[in-house]
């Protein structure tokens, strides 16, 4: 069997609930084909211009399948799909930005709704949003969903903030929203580069029985044996293993945080069991130090790593804009990075 790619597991994800008797309803701009062409969810007759969805072809009993083309009015749309989420609470309901910081202009509603109904009016929803997030050098609109600002809006079990970073991470993150009694929105850093990503591919093995995993350990270097550990959430894992590779360096260990919240103190200790204590365990992000998820992690983990390992970080320098607009300069930048990541250790 071929491995299964980021469209391919999210089509497996959708074709199972389906099958399985829970509606699915997805908005967002050009959500049918994908931002970046990859979902080609809905497909064009060039010859009499009719649409097949192979998605509702699943079987004969199948739910309900929604897919719409939305416009740039994102509050409008935003806030018509969380009340849409109230009352079908057994469904997966889903916005998709166009790239990730789309939900600046409909902030309002994720101030207002989906980050305190519950707390405010026991409201419960279990709302998808997918935002685009990876810095590729497309500038400071193109790159940040504004990790910094979901969690610093994350409280009493409220949303949850994920960034999975392998197919089958994404197929669990979905079907576990709607399998499961619990209903909180769910915040997803989607990525744009790894769609295609030959290294971004999960087994159908590890799709069809696995489950998502808050915390994704190195399979390659031991705790035991790691001279230093690099915590990351994102894309920027998979540049660290490559530079690893590319450097020959086997005495230092890569783990992902996949759901950044909720994330208990012990759930993370629990994951670095092994690592001897004293040992450098350095968060690494592509966002400037400001942004991005190292704010939370030094105050949410902080105090309880640096009593264990010696604590340090590696990002972008403070900034008042997420990213630089330059190719070259994030280029520079993206090097700097990665050398501070290995820095005295070849």
């Amino acid at each position: 069997n071929l491995p299964l790619d980021w469209a391919a597991a999210e089509a497996a994800a959708f074709a199972s609930l389906l099958d399985q008797g829970h509606p699915i309803r997805m908005t967002g701009q050009d959500c049918q084909r994908g931002t970046f062409s990859h979902r080609h969810a809905v497909l064009h007759d060039i010859r009499n211009g009719e649409l097949y969805v192979p998605l509702e072809h699943v079987s004969k009993s199948q739910a309900r399948l929604e897919l719409y083309n939305s416009p740039l009015s994102e509050a409008g749309v935003l806030g018509f799909e969380y009340g849409y989420s109230l009352d079908c609470p057994n469904g997966l309901s889903i916005w998709e930005a166009q790239f990730g910081d789309f939900w600046n202009v409909a902030q309002v509603i994720v101030d207002q709704f989906i980050a305190s109904a519950e707390d405010k009016w026991d409201r419960l929803s279990g709302l998808v949003m997918l935002l685009p997030h990876g810095f590729e050098g497309q500038g400071p609109e193109h790159c940040s969903a504004r990790i910094e600002r979901w969690l610093a809006m994350s409280a009493e079990d409220n949303i949850q903030v994920c960034q999975p970073t392998t197919p089958a991470q994404f197929f669990h993150l979905l079907r576990r929203q709607v399998i499961r009694k619990w209903r909180k929105p769910l915040i997803v850093m989607t990525p744009k580069s790894l769609l295609r990503h030959p290294e971004v591919t999960s087994p159908l093995e590890i799709v069809a029985s696995g489950s998502f995993q808050k915390v994704l350990p190195d399979r390659k270097v031991p705790l035991e044996t790691a001279r230093r550990l690099l915590l990351c959430t994102g894309k920027i894992y998979y540049d660290l293993s490559q530079a690893r590779a590319d450097r020959e360096i086997e005495n230092v260990a890569i783990m992902r945080v996949e759901q950044l919240y909720p994330l208990s103190v012990p759930e993370l200790l629990d994951s670095l069991a092994g690592l001897p204590e004293g040992t450098e365990v350095m968060w690494i992000q592509d966002e400037p130090e400001n942004m991005g998820a190292w704010p939370y992690m030094k105050f949410k983990f902080g105090d309880e790593l640096a009593a264990r390992f010696k604590l340090s970080k590696a990002t972008r320098a403070e900034s008042a804009s997420p990213s630089t607009g330059s190719m070259a300069a994030h280029k520079l930048e993206q090097a700097d990075l990665i050398e501070a990541a290995f820095e005295g250790l070849e």
